[in-house]
């Protein structure tokens, strides 16, 4: 079959020839792949920037952005048939640590994360557990859920958290408006009625923003879009999709009394003034991907036509261009690879 495959660290992953994977587990699952997203993480991974957190020998195939419809089962794999279109959980978990007990299965103690610890779906198929996947309805497009298996619950869980705290005169912002943004915004949108304030620098993500929801939109002036928006009280949450270069001091920056800075995207660094962090009670939250239970809701959130994915399919075999492109800032929305 063919794979998008990381070989050398600081190149671009190449299309091989590789073997199907087989069952190996009598939990396991094999899932010919309709779509898989192509995620920052993937771009990180390739730059080596998770070599020392996902120690996987090279090569290996990338992907965790997958859905497609089983095809082969293990004796124990429960809750699915052959032939259910299903979207994967990116981790492979036991199901029987202290996290997965307590319903945090991206914290499990055993967990593999599909695409940077073992072999994932940037093919024609890929091996996961039963208790990854979250079956969908027969009509649903699989190229359009499969971004929801990160940068959708990603997103979700983080907005989850919080939404509690965001009322009808609370201003939200979502730094950010590409493949997690622009879902961000809408599933903020299903979950409350706050102001919400997008914020990017092209004004490409802007339009899609405004087009999934936002209330106002802003590059270079969201200073001042959010101290108009807000009455000078300040954003009550900023939600950072980027996580790189200023957009974390940004974040931060639009942040009013007891404020949250929600971090979502990573590589950069935040540095906050104690002063400030405390003057103003702000508060701080890192997001690593989300639950089970958390792409199961989105799932929901999505068959209802609450939300809907904007991607750009690319076929496997194109997938350098695919990088190149998410490298260079010019998709629109989320790549997603076609087998």
């Amino acid at each position: 079959m063919l794979a998008v495959r990381l070989e050398q660290y600081g190149q671009i992953p190449v299309v091989a020839d590789v073997p199907e994977p087989v069952l190996q587990g009598a939990d396991d699952v094999i899932v010919a792949v309709e779509g898989a997203g192509v995620c920052r993480t993937d771009l990180h991974a390739v730059h080596g920037e998770l070599a020392d957190v996902f120690p996987t020998p090279l090569p290996f195939t990338l992907g965790h952005e997958v859905a497609g419809v089983v095809v082969q089962k293990g004796a124990d794999a429960r809750g699915v048939d052959i032939g259910t279109k299903v979207v994967l959980h990116p981790l492979m978990t036991c199901g029987l640590c202290r996290a997965c007990r307590r319903g945090e299965d991206q914290h499990c103690a055993e967990g593999k994360f599909v695409g940077l610890a073992v072999d994932g779906g940037m093919a024609q198929f890929v091996r996961t557990n039963a208790r990854a996947l979250v079956p969908l309805a027969s009509t649903t497009d699989t190229r359009e859920v499969a971004p929801l298996a990160d940068a959708g619950i990603t997103a979700y869980h983080a907005l989850r958290r919080e939404v509690a705290h965001l009322s009808s005169e609370s201003v939200a912002v979502i730094l950010g408006c590409g493949g997690l943004g622009h879902l961000a915004i809408q599933m903020l949108r299903a979950m409350s009625d706050c102001v919400i304030v997008a914020v990017d620098p092209k004004e490409a993500a802007r339009d899609l923003a405004k087009s999934v929801g936002a209330d106002h939109v802003a590059g270079e002036d969201a200073g001042e879009v959010v101290a108009e928006v807000s009455r000078g009280a300040g954003a009550t949450a900023v939600f950072d999709f980027v996580g790189e270069g200023d957009a974390p001091a940004l974040g931060v920056s639009l942040l009013g009394a007891q404020g949250l800075y929600s971090a979502v995207g990573y590589g950069g660094t935040s540095s906050i003034p104690t002063m400030e962090l405390v003057l103003k009670e702000l508060r701080v939250q890192g997001n690593m991907v989300g639950t089970y239970q958390d792409l199961a809701e989105l799932i929901a959130l999505y068959e209802r036509g609450l939300l809907r994915s904007h991607v750009v399919p690319y076929p496997l075999a194109e997938a350098h261009r695919a990088f190149d492109d998410l490298e260079k800032g010019l998709v629109r929305g989320r790549a997603v690879l076609v087998p």
